[in-house]
């Protein structure tokens, strides 16, 4: 269909209204990077073009991945693509990313990850030495992450018609617990804790990228985070949200929460955890930590009785040692984000509107 004017609308709800893009997705005539970059024009993207097409109950939930049952077993499924540049980066490189990025939207499901598929689409002249490093490093990921890569696929295009390498996966796993996690049911009342630090994977590959160079090396979060979840459904399994900030950062998925669930979320600046050399590249860089990209961190919306006895869990954990309560659920400006910020000022913290840092997962 070339004239996507004749798509139908999506329906009428709560949940649509209010979504207005100064660019709608139609009115273009090409694809932007932005419409990747986890902000507002994916958003919009999807949400007038694909929902239309593939609308589903599945689908529509726009979680990380289909929660679905069958034979008395829950499941979830999920898939993503892996196209960041450059291919090896301080912490990890896309064969690690791909694995955890997989087992991190399965986990943010409430499911255990179990089973990977994985596609690679490599360029002519893509050097064998680092096929293999990539490769390991997936076979590493997999055992750290307690799953099996059961199935793939390989495509090789002609030079110059890729970047190396691009990977895409997608993931089986198993909800074992009787939880519901997902982003429309945050209620009003309810506390925001975050992991860790946010902006490290992004500023990683940037800094890499660029050939800046800082006292400490900057290096990627991208972990497995399934063992953490599975340590705070233990302990609370009235959990209501779990997601991990990836593309668009932590100021992109609070957004798609508080608009999912028709809440405000209010967060506070001084309690969002940022290391220094993060900060000080994001400040030379004129980036806001907020929007930049992690891929070893997740957020928790938990009701606020069970607030201490979750953050206390989750800094036992080596990749919650760091976790932080952030902000809480408000009922007004319902789906929208205010932060406060260290000088005792509030501001409206928006949706990701451009793609300031472009391939980085």
């Amino acid at each position: 269909m070339d004239d996507f004017s004749q798509l139908p609308e999506p329906e009428e709800s709560a949940r649509w209204k209010g979504l207005v893009c100064p660019n709608p997705v139609r009115d273009m005539e090409t694809i932007l990077m932005a419409h990747g970059g986890g902000g507002r024009l994916m958003t919009t993207l999807i949400k007038k073009l694909f929902l239309p097409c593939f609308h589903n109950p599945y689908l529509e939930s726009l979680h990380d991945g289909a929660v679905f049952e069958m034979n008395r077993v829950r499941y979830a499924f999920t898939t993503d693509s892996y196209v960041v540049s450059p291919v090896f980066f301080p912490g990890g490189n896309i064969g690690s990313l791909s694995i955890h990025g997989t087992v991190n939207d399965l986990a943010m499901c409430g499911a255990k990850p179990l089973f990977i598929s994985a596609a690679l689409i490599l360029e002519e002249g893509f050097p064998m030495e680092s096929l293999y490093q990539v490769a390991l490093s997936m076979r590493q990921a997999c055992q750290q992450a307690n799953v099996l890569l059961v199935t793939g696929d390989t495509k090789v295009v002609n030079k110059g018609k890729g970047d190396g390498i691009f990977i895409t996966t997608s993931g089986v796993g198993v909800v074992e617990k009787p939880v519901h996690v997902g982003p429309e049911r945050a209620k009003v009342g309810d506390k925001i804790i975050l992991s860790g630090s946010i902006g490290d994977h992004g500023v990683a590959i940037l800094s890499l990228r660029e050939g800046l160079e800082f006292e400490t090396r900057i290096q990627s979060d991208t972990a497995p985070l399934y063992p953490l979840v599975e340590r705070i459904l233990e302990t609370c399994p009235e959990v209501r949200c779990l997601r991990d900030p990836t593309r668009g950062g932590l100021a992109s998925v609070l957004n798609e929460i508080a608009e999912k669930s028709q809440v405000g979320i209010k967060i506070t600046e001084a309690s969002i955890p940022v290391k220094e050399e993060v900060k000080g590249a994001c400040e030379i860089l004129g980036l806001d930590p907020l929007y930049v990209a992690n891929e070893g961190k997740l957020v928790a919306i938990v009701p606020s009785e069970k607030v201490e006895l979750v953050l206390e869990t989750m800094k036992k954990h080596p990749y919650g040692k760091d976790s932080a309560v952030i902000g809480e659920v408000i009922a007004d400006p319902a789906g929208r984000v205010i932060l406060e910020t260290r000088v005792g000022g509030h501001r409206v913290v928006d949706m990701l509107s451009g793609e300031p840092l472009p391939r980085i997962c």
